[in-house]
């Protein structure tokens, strides 16, 4: 996993401008099946609480979340 990856996404999700799956593939330069396995990997080892909002064709967070880097020694 790249983490200005994981980092640019959580910005488009904190403004619930990610778009659909697909745009954000394309806007991202990754495959689609990328785009899933990065939420997924938000989702299942980071505990972000995201979901995708048909809506507003966006992912968002469904409570507050705020990620902590630290530089492990």
């Amino acid at each position: 996993m790249d983490i200005r990856i994981i980092q640019y996404l959580h910005e488009l999700i904190l403004k619930a401008e990610t778009g659909s799956p697909k745009k954000l593939a394309k806007d991202l330069g990754l495959s689609e099946r990328s785009v899933y396995n990065y939420i997924l990997y938000m989702k299942n080892e980071m505990g972000a609480p995201i979901q995708f909002k048909r809506q507003i064709n966006s992912y968002v967070y469904t409570e507050d979340c705020t990620f902590v880097l630290k530089h492990r020694q």
